[in-house]
């Protein structure tokens, strides 16, 4: 059973949208959440002259998605590290897409080359085996060589950087549903349901197209996700909501209508009309592989 963990913030600004430093009992780990516009705030702070990994957040102009660039920085001649690679991100004209940098060091600067390469590539495809954000990087970092003692401490100070991340607000490491439930099995097969999490299906025939839509969801503590392989309405109409239509426009659904990605939203009700393209209650929409809605399921 997971223990407790009690987590640091201080808030450098004494604002909650500002500068904020995390700190873990027993870790000699240090995280920083610093917005763009803070930068120029942090030149006195030495620990961000030292080795780290950083992470800049924000969103595509295009698809309107969150996006994500994982990058180290090693500690340079001239004393600066980490705070004078965020700069050089600021400077840059054609990277304007981020909009805060969440940095992580140690308190005794105890990160050298090889430690960094082996963060920054962990943490990197971490980030694109989640699928939550655009991962900006363009080439897969460097894993580096290490023992596997450095790897096992590591891989420790990895666990303690997914938490602090997850409570600053990007989840960049955790998956919408479990690897295991993201394939699509039809309503009749019979596979085993989690009774915490049953998985729900909604199969209907779209008149207009004459289309058969089978869709896979799952409801969890963050809304309703709709899973990758299911097939989706190639037509809409104004009865759903312009977030629900604008998402459907944006997500990754192929020429033979099958959904590439799993989607999150707010409700089983705007799963539903994401899938159908048009108005739907989805609860009772949405049904177990026993015929259950999920309407069902709350009253039981």
């Amino acid at each position: 059973m997971a223990r407790g963990k009690s987590i640091n913030l201080f808030l450098m600004d004494g604002d909650a949208n500002g500068m904020i430093k995390c700190t873990l009992a027993n870790w000699i780990g240090i995280a920083y959440r610093i917005p763009r516009t803070s930068l120029d705030k942090c030149k006195t702070r030495t620990d961000l002259k030292q080795t780290g990994v950083y992470f800049l957040f924000g969103v595509s102009d295009t698809t309107g998605k969150p996006v994500v660039y994982v990058g180290q920085a090693g500690n340079r001649k001239n004393g600066e590290g980490i705070l004078n690679r965020l700069l050089e991100h600021k400077r840059n004209p054609k990277e304007d897409y981020w909009t805060e940098a969440v940095v992580f060091t140690t308190s005794n600067n105890s990160f050298g080359p090889t430690e960094i390469s082996y963060l920054e590539n962990r943490f990197c495809n971490l980030a694109v085996a989640a699928k939550r954000y655009e991962v900006k990087n363009g080439n897969d970092p460097s894993l580096g060589n290490i023992t596997e003692e450095k790897e096992s401490e590591l891989e420790d100070f990895i666990e303690y950087a997914e938490l602090i991340m997850g409570t600053l607000g990007h989840k960049v490491f955790i998956p919408y549903t479990s690897p295991a439930v993201t394939a699509v099995p039809a309503p009749d097969t019979g596979a085993a349901l989690d009774d915490d999490e049953p998985e729900m299906y909604l199969s209907r025939t779209i008149k207009k197209s004459s289309i058969t839509v089978k869709a896979t969801g799952r409801q969890t503590s963050e809304g309703f996700v709709v899973l990758r392989g299911s097939i989706i309405s190639p037509d809409d109409d104004n009865t759903i909501p312009p977030g629900v239509k604008k998402l459907r426009q944006a997500s990754q659904i192929d020429s033979d209508h099958v959904l590439q990605e799993d989607v999150l939203l707010g409700s089983p009700s705007s799963a539903a009309m994401f899938v159908i393209g048009k108005s739907s209650n989805g609860w009772t929409a949405w049904k177990t592989s026993d015929g259950k809605t999920l309407h069902d399921l709350e009253n039981a």
